[in-house]
Formats: structure tokens, sequence, C-alpha cells
């Protein structure tokens, strides 16, 4: 099964992370959305991938400073065009109600959070409290460059499939300890300097394959031939109908 997985929803054709851009892949029949989950001040989880206001939407700062009632005054859609004007940062809680209600299956990757150890700990409790809402016909991955989160919520909610990710840069020899120590399912390499070599190693540990982000049809194509199980892109309109097979 060759996997498009639509990189913070349809984001070439509606602001990242939002609802809307979540909505369109199921429309350009994608069913596997990836979106980037972090923590407000008062607790609340938001799908954004930035950890200050000041690309994605007409406020600046921390996000980190904000509460849920201050979600209802930012806008994170006319940056990208006046169609998503008052576009909202989702909460999570919006976003698992949307994978519910038309049937797609998300990658969530966690943020590494980079406001200290308390708020690590209220990140994980609060992914795992709400995954217990996500309609259990959805497929799902927890995704996450900081490990040791991963290494939690696998030991909390053991069923729940696990990804690590690498950059290029950090993809070293000990790459399979850092999988077995997360009990992790997937590897989740960056596409650049990836090689047929590094992805049949993966595949020898019985390792399911996921490569971001893949903006070229040439290169999808080699990658699916080398055996990798899906893609991250931002452009999963522009792929044949065979790789778009929503239920």
């Amino acid at each position: 099964m060759k996997t498009l997985i639509a990189h913070r929803g349809m984001s070439c054709l509606a602001p990242e992370n939002t609802l809307s851009a979540f909505s369109l892949a199921k429309k350009y029949n994608i069913d596997w959305i990836e979106c980037d989950v972090d923590i407000l001040q008062d607790g609340t989880l938001v799908v954004s991938h930035d950890d200050t206001l000041d690309r994605c939407t007409d406020k600046h700062g921390k996000l980190h400073t904000l509460r849920a009632e201050d979600l209802r005054h930012i806008d994170a859609g006319s940056w990208f065009s006046d169609k998503y004007v008052n576009e909202r940062i989702p909460t999570v809680h919006s976003l698992i109600q949307l994978a519910n209600k038309i049937k797609l299956n998300l990658n969530i990757e966690i943020k590494s959070c980079t406001t200290g150890a308390y708020y690590t700990h209220k990140l994980i409790d609060g992914i795992i409290i709400a995954l217990d809402e996500l309609d259990e016909r959805r497929e799902l991955i927890v995704s996450s460059f900081n490990y040791l989160i991963l290494h939690e919520i696998k030991k909390q909610r053991p069923k729940t499939k696990v990804a690590c990710l690498f950059e290029a840069h950090t993809l070293y020899d000990d790459w399979k300890s850092i999988i077995e120590w997360c009990g992790a399912e997937y590897i989740h390499p960056e596409n650049k300097e990836l090689t047929e070599n590094m992805i049949q190693k993966f595949k020898s540990e019985n390792l399911k394959i996921n490569v971001w982000t893949v903006n070229d049809l040439g290169r999808a194509n080699e990658l699916f031939n080398w055996g990798v199980d899906g893609i991250f892109t931002d452009i999963g309109h522009k792929f044949p109908s065979k790789y778009r097979n929503a239920q």
C-alpha cells in the first residue's frame, strides 16, 4: 500500500494546520493528514507547527502565552488568502471531531515543547486523554523528534503506534537503539540524502517507513519503488489517483 499523507493538511491550497486544510485533503481523496500539536498556557492542546504566532497568524508573540479564549481573536487564515479570513487555530478536540466526522486518519506530531518539563508532562497527559475521543476505526500514528515524549506515550498507551522522526543530519548509527527504546513501529526519515541502502536497513528491522517531505512525483515514485510505505507531501492533489484512495 503506497500512502500519501497530506503534510499539515492540503497546505499548498489552504493555510497549514487548519481544519480547512485537513478537510481539503479528504476532498482530494487523501485519507491521511499530518499535523503538529503543542500546548497553551492553560493546558489547551492546539494544532500549530510554530511556537510563535508570527508566520501563520495576524498576531505576534509566543503561542505558549495564550489561553483557549484567545484563539477566537486570532486570524490564522488571511496570511494565506482572503478566502480564509478568520480561520482559527484548531484545538486538538476540534481536530479529532473532524477526523471522526469525515473519516480522516491522523499522524499527530508532538512538538518538543520549549517551555520545560512541566508543560511537556501536561502535553503528554493531554494527548493521552484526547486520543480516547478518536473513533477506533480511524488509524493513528504519533510521531516526534522528542524521543522522551514518544517513550512516555508508548508506556502509557502501548497500543498507540509511534514513529521516530529524523532529520538527515541526525540519522546517526544509533537510530536502531532509539527506535527500540521508543518501541516505535515506524521510522520517519527526511527525504534529503535518503538512499535505497538506508531504506533496506530500516526494512530489515521490520519498520514501516514514511518519508518527509516529498514534493516531486519522480522522487516519490523512486521512494515507493525502494519500498517505503508512505510519503508526506504538500501537493497531494497532483499525484495520480492510484495514490489517492480515500474511503
